[in-house]
Order: C-alpha cells, then structure tokens, then sequence
C-alpha cells in the first residue's frame, strides 16, 4: 500500500466566488491555485452524471482548503448542528481569539462570544455564509 498523506480538507459551496472572498477577507487565507475539472472520468468519480466543477485552493498555514462549487448543483442541506452525526466543521487557530473575534467582519455569524472550555481553549464557531461551521480556537 502507497504511504497516506493528507492532500487537502473539501468545503462543496454554492456560490465560488462569495465564500473566496468570505474566506480571504475574514480569515486573511491566500488563494493559491483556481480551476475547473470536468468530462466524463470526472462525472464518474464524483457520481453526479454530467458533473464539473470549479475549484479555489486556499492556503491556511500549509493546510489546502479546497472551495468547490458542482455543476449541476446538488440540494442545499439543513445547517447541522454540531452534536449531529455527520455534522463537519474546519477548525483553524489563531493567536488571539478575542482579538480576531474583535476584527470579524460586520454580519459574520457566530454562535457565541468567545468562550474558554474545561480544558482552558478559548473558541469561537463562525458560520460562513453558506452555513458551514469554523472553529476558531487559540493557537
């Protein structure tokens, strides 16, 4: 068997080019790689007849976030809640979660203020503007 390595963490989105920007803007992460896959080996792969799909690689200190946006475009889900089995959240840390949760954008949703666990982490979960969940946790 080939050795494992993690290649990059999928977020299927709805609108590319609103939740680039979300994700540059509120996060401060650069994109680094944009295209578009399609024909019939990638229908296939995926399992949706006819798919393509436009694709955005952003870099959050070395971990590949990868936007994807289907043609045709699937069923919007319900926003999950996180206890829900299924339910999937990127976590990303910063130095200072009060202090990032200081400079989010106006309108950016959270589920709560800064909080510290039992454990002593300070998070925050955000929701982008397609409801998915980010865990912002100290670093």
């Amino acid at each position: 068997m080939s050795d494992l390595t993690a290649h990059h963490v999928g977020l299927t989105v709805a609108d590319l080019e609103r939740m680039v920007e979300f994700y540059r803007d509120s996060f401060g992460l650069d994109v680094v790689n944009r295209f578009t896959v399609s024909g019939d080996a990638f229908a296939t792969a995926v399992d949706v007849a006819g798919a393509s799909a436009r694709f955005a690689h952003l870099d959050a200190d070395g971990v590949r976030i990868e936007l994807v946006e289907y043609e045709p475009e699937g069923e919007t889900r319900t926003d999950p809640e996180l206890n829900q089995p299924g339910a999937a959240h990127l976590g990303l840390s910063v130095d200072d979660v009060d202090e990032f949760f200081a400079s989010l954008p106006e309108g950016v949703e959270t589920l709560s203020e800064p909080q510290t666990t039992s454990t002593g982490t300070r998070i925050l979960f955000v929701r982008d503007p397609e409801g998915n969940l980010v865990e912002v946790l100290d670093a």
